[in-house]
């Protein structure tokens, strides 16, 4: 009977034990770190929430000492929120045009083309990075600039995987990595990490090797400079088939990113997509679920994208793989009916897994359910992005040949020395139309994009206090404010001076139109947010 009892267990978990090839422990290593990672989390806002009681707490601060504390938030930001980091970089350039300091234009313009390398904006980041003045900064500025531009070119020519232009990417990344190195010590972690990321691009991959080995056992690198340097090591022994030191590489980085507070998911979105091409699928979804939560809190919509499109693939593969394992339960199940005295002992293990297999399920449901929500969100912004830039370019053009056709009867007018009738021309035009006009197209082409909104928004009131417009009108006053609402601009100064009100009027409109709603004053908004696109 033992032996039998054995037997079973041993053709249960054969799969299984059979996915744990040297790495195991290392993966228990990792989602032990996995449930620390709030702590770290919690660290870096800590430190956040310091710099901010500086900026504060500072009497009358300086703006040297306002560029010095914004920069601190990049830092800290750069790699943990791509809005904020955004939002700090901009602000250390406005700092530095008001400083009228021209060094400091330069460096805070190299920290902005990092946060738009790290959305995958390659063209702004080449159009940011050609406005530095590199005579201007310092050497340890100059570096930075260096790498970051053979980083851009480097990941350009990954992105493009183009036979023509791709050489010619990574020829012009050599070039600014060669600045770069020459700036830096000979043993110092840039020289040997950028020497060996040349000796990757250029087919030295034996070099390179030697250079990132160095820097991983014999180094005392940071958590950042470890994730960054294991996961190019990783990727050389990808190429050459040894996944499980590419993997072991891989949740050692992935680590070290956890640990640093990094939630660009990189280490974590090729860790899930290896242990998939190697059959782990429950590791690959835990931590492609772990990427997404990551990319979702970074920000950055290029990141989510990468990564939600991996996970529907994986979670399919889960799928699949419980559903295997859920026919395999009842194969034992029928299998032991034979053995009448150990039957009742099977049935409780075979109801206890059914039992977990249908909370997996529905579990990995309301995981593609919200992912499928992401996704719609994500095309309703673009659908309405191209909409309204497609609208703006089409009001910009009539509104240049509208002044085009003005200048030239002025000039007409000027030459035959016509003054009076330059001024008849001038009292024509009509502003109130013009904004009249304007507002026409808009209504046009927001309800090009929304052609339900009047009806759901009146749905939101009692019938006695429904919308009517005027026979040839698409939306009033009370529509548009919500109209711009559901667009995202909820700043009231900006709807204000978008409808010509002042911000007490967009006030009172506001307050007047959600007291006559069915719903509370809270839910209203978020209604008008609700309502679809088509």
């Amino acid at each position: 009977m033992k032996r039998i009892l054995l037997l079973i267990s041993i053709l249960f978990l054969f799969r299984f034990v059979s996915l744990a090839q040297g790495y195991d422990s290392l993966l228990v290593k990792l989602n032990n770190t996995v449930d620390t990672k709030k702590k770290y989390d919690s660290e870096k806002l800590a430190r956040i929430e310091k710099l901010q009681q500086d900026l504060d707490n500072a009497a009358n601060p300086d703006l040297n000492f306002k560029y010095n504390i914004y920069l601190k938030f990049y830092e800290e930001y750069k790699s943990f929120n791509y809005n904020k980091a955004f939002s700090y970089a901009k602000k250390l350039q406005q700092t530095g045009v008001l400083l009228k300091d021209p060094a400091k234009i330069a460096y805070s313009r190299i920290k902005f083309g990092f946060i738009l390398l790290s959305s995958g904006m390659f063209k702004e980041t080449f159009d940011t990075l050609k406005t530095v003045n590199v005579k201007l900064l310092n050497n340890e500025e100059r570096k930075e600039y260096y790498f970051l531009t053979a980083r851009t070119y480097y990941d350009l020519s990954d992105f493009d995987k183009d036979d023509y232009y791709a050489p010619i990417y990574n020829a012009r990344a050599g070039k600014y990595i060669d600045s770069g190195v020459t700036l830096c010590k000979s043993n110092s972690f840039e020289h040997i990490y950028y020497t060996a990321l040349k000796f990757l691009k250029t087919g030295q991959p034996d070099k390179a090797i030697n250079n990132l080995k160095t820097l991983v056992h014999d180094y005392h690198l940071t958590d950042h400079q470890y994730a960054v340097t294991a996961s190019t090591l990783s990727d050389i022994y990808i190429r050459n088939n040894q996944v499980d030191s590419a993997i072991g590489l891989l949740i050692s980085a992935a680590m070290a990113d956890i640990r640093s507070s990094t939630k660009e998911a990189a280490a974590m979105t090729n860790l899930a997509q290896l242990l998939y091409k190697n059959d782990d699928v429950e590791n690959a979804y835990i931590y492609i679920k772990q990427a997404l939560d990551d990319a979702i809190y970074y920000g950055a919509r290029q990141r989510k994208i990468q990564v939600s499109a991996i996970l529907p693939i994986i979670a399919g593969s889960r799928i699949n793989s419980v559903e295997g394992q859920r026919k395999a339960l009842f194969f034992y199940a029928s299998s032991l009916t034979i053995l009448a005295l150990i039957i009742v002992v099977f049935a409780v293990i075979i109801y206890k897994q059914l039992r977990k297999l249908r909370a997996a399920d529905k579990i990995i449901i309301e995981t593609n359910h919200h992912l499928q929500e992401s996704i719609n969100k994500l095309n309703e912004a673009n659908k309405i992005k191209e909409e309204y830039i497609g609208y703006y370019f089409n009001l910009i053009s009539e509104y240049i040949n509208k002044l085009d056709k003005f200048k030239r009867s002025v000039d007409n007018k000027l030459i035959t020395r016509r003054f009076e009738d330059i001024s008849i021309l001038v009292n024509n035009i009509n502003l109130t139309k013009e904004r009249e006009e304007l507002f026409i197209n808009f209504d046009k082409a927001f309800l090009k994009i929304f052609p339900n909104f009047v009806d759901s928004y009146n749905a939101l009131f009692g019938e006695d206090s429904h919308v009517k417009l005027l026979p040839n009108q698409l939306l009033n006053t009370d529509l548009r404010i919500f109209a711009l609402v559901r667009l995202g601009i909820n700043d009231t100064e900006k709807i204000a001076h978008i409808l010509e009100y002042s911000v007490n009027t967009i006030y009172n409109y506001k307050a007047r139109i959600k007291a006559r709603s069915i719903i509370s004053n809270d839910e209203f908004e978020e209604a008008i947010m609700a309502i679809k696109a088509i």
